[in-house]
């Protein structure tokens, strides 16, 4: 695949200012205009910082990559000291995600071997980059005083041969390589979770995984202390270092049907508090997968390495393999015990424990989540439409944002650039000038139903084409952002577009939305970006679509529940726009 283009620095500037004429009013937005004609005007600083980006992506394959660690990959804000779960900096952001699939299980079949090689995947006709692939095992994220960092102890040859099971708040190493190099089978992997779970009945210990959902800086100042003791240290490298890590989490109490799929989201994301299976989190690790007593399971994962589209791959091969498992004979070696791992809590120790399980209780309270499942029609209805499912998708979430809030407000959506080596994200920026008059005009009753599915087609092909241009390597959110670490690293003063009240409007993402499609009936959910704001993920099947909407309770202004059922209706709406019912007068 090839690296990753640096857009022009004058089309990046014009589609920026696009981008805010429905966010402003017309004299703040000529007032922006002539700032960002300064900055791009000839022998400027934009040309300057152009010039210096454009030198760095000849020498790398991907320039964005070179600013690794000195931003958020969620918000683009520098120097993000994000948490998994919230990040308290300027925004509120989400690293961490999960898949909750409706379809429950009795038995997990863990396969841990890997040939090595992948069938390369493509979008659009295009080949997408696979680097992160082998990223997603035996890494982890690790704490520091000033940033984090993530490390990956996966090697083509020797690398980790074990996972790490945890239940009741108990750490295990589970060895799943035999000493020839050869996968457990499935038998003997759940010869050994019996074990394990033989081993961990009683929960009297301390939760020590809910340090890792504390706030970064702190929480590295608790693992530098923590690693003092050797024993800790064994048992945190252990962790770190395994292939994934396997959380079996005690049961839910089941309130109803209704709020099952929202109440086991929240499990999955945050482990429900202290008092519930928190403690049965390593935040930090990249992959966890979470299984209930209740057969219900999900995967969570840290967004400091991949996003959702190859975790999907990745849970699609999951359910596939558990179709038809490789029915292997076990050997009649005997196994060794599973490795229990222990932790020396020390007086400071324990005062970190107990701040971090107040903080998360905080937090997790603080956490609105609503899940559902919209059932009147697909992805297929909306293609027999000849328009794009996602867009669609789009345009409803606005509208049912503007029915709540009487305005509009600065959106993005998840653009992949996978197509560009070592590429991760882009955003795709809404609403649009189009979009803006469409949701004027819905719920007008002057307006004849032509002119707003005309409104509506072509709200839906201006986002379409923002996606297209970000797809390709030229949306503006990345690009600005390099202008932006590139002054701060030659250490000049900030550029008056980054310092303009418009810059932050537009990068106060109260909107933050992603489409993570996968072939299973799965939801994907993540938090707000901003304290104000709302985060609306969805998995378009062909005859429903799976939503899920979280928002912050400390904020009066915001409710999930009331943008998913206004979502709700708004999907309805669109649907009656192209399909309406008959309505007979009778007398």
């Amino acid at each position: 695949v090839p690296p990753q283009p640096v857009p022009p620095l004058l089309q990046t500037l014009q589609r920026y200012l696009t981008a805010l004429e429905p966010l402003l009013p017309p004299d703040e937005l000529q007032h922006t205009r002539k700032i960002v004609q300064k900055f791009g005007c000839p022998g400027g600083q934009g040309e300057k910082l152009q010039r210096e980006l454009i030198k760095r992506a000849k020498h790398s394959h991907n320039w964005v990559r070179i600013y690794r660690g000195t931003f958020c990959w969620q918000c683009l804000k520098q120097k993000c000291h994000n948490r998994p779960g919230w990040c308290v900096c300027v925004c509120v952001c989400v690293s961490l995600f999960f898949f909750l699939f409706p379809t429950r299980m009795s038995s997990l079949s863990l396969s841990c071997s890997c040939s090595g090689k992948l069938a390369l995947e493509y979008m659009r006709g295009q080949p997408l980059c696979m680097e992160l692939f082998p990223q997603l095992f035996s890494s982890c994220r690790i704490p520091g005083p000033k940033h984090d960092h993530v490390v990956h102890y996966g090697r083509p040859r020797r690398g980790p041969a074990h996972i790490t099971v945890v239940r009741n708040y108990q750490f295990f190493q589970l060895d799943v390589y035999n000493s020839d190099g050869t996968p457990l089978t499935e038998s003997q992997i759940h010869a050994q979770l019996l074990r394990i779970r033989s081993q961990s009945w009683k929960t009297d210990k301390q939760p020590m995984g809910i340090l890792t959902s504390e706030h970064r800086h702190t929480w590295g100042q608790a693992y530098t202390r923590l690693l003092r003791d050797k024993i800790n240290k064994e048992s945190v490298r252990l962790i770190e270092k395994s292939i994934f890590t396997l959380c079996l989490d005690s049961p839910v109490m089941r309130i109803s049907d209704e709020k099952y799929s929202s109440r086991m989201a929240a499990q999955i994301l945050h482990g429900g508090g202290t008092f519930s299976n928190s403690g049965n989190r390593w935040f930090d690790k990249t992959l966890q997968f979470v299984v209930g007593e209740d057969g219900s399971w999900g995967l969570l994962y840290e967004h400091a390495t991949a996003e959702g589209p190859p975790i999907s791959t990745l849970l699609d091969h999951v359910l596939e393999y558990c179709k038809k498992p490789d029915r292997v004979r076990a050997p009649l070696i005997p196994l060794p015990m599973p490795k229990k791992l222990y932790f020396y809590i020390n007086s400071e120790i324990k005062w970190d424990l107990e701040m971090a399980k107040q903080n998360l209780d905080i937090l997790i309270n603080d956490l609105d989540i609503k899940c559902f499942n919209f059932q009147r029609f697909g992805k297929e209805f909306v293609k027999q439409l000849k328009l794009s499912p996602n867009s669609f998708i789009q345009v409803a979430i606005q509208l049912a944002y503007y029915r709540v809030h009487s305005e509009v407000c600065a959106a993005c959506d998840i653009a992949s650039l996978r197509m560009f080596r070592g590429g991760r994200t882009d955003y795709i920026r809404s609403p649009t000038n189009q979009m803006l008059s469409f949701i004027w005009a819905f719920d007008d009753d002057a307006v004849s139903r032509e002119a707003k599915v005309q409104l509506l087609r072509e709200a839906v092909d201006a986002y379409s084409i923002l996606t297209e241009q970000s797809l390709m390597g030229q949306g503006i959110d990345r690009h600005l952002l390099g202008l932006k670490l590139q002054a701060i690293e030659e250490g000049l003063s900030l550029p008056r577009i980054f310092m303009d009240t418009a810059y932050g409007l537009a990068t106060h993402w109260k909107l933050r939305t992603g489409q993570v499609p996968t072939n299973t009936d799965s939801v994907m959910c993540f938090g707000p970006l901003a304290p104000d704001g709302y985060a609306v993920c969805y998995n378009p099947q062909p005859d429903h679509v799976h939503f899920s909407v979280t928002a912050f309770n400390c904020c009066e202004e915001t409710n999930a529940e009331k943008l998913a059922l206004t979502l709700e209706r708004s999907l309805r709406d669109l649907q009656e726009l192209f399909q309406p019912t008959v309505k007979l007068l009778v007398s």
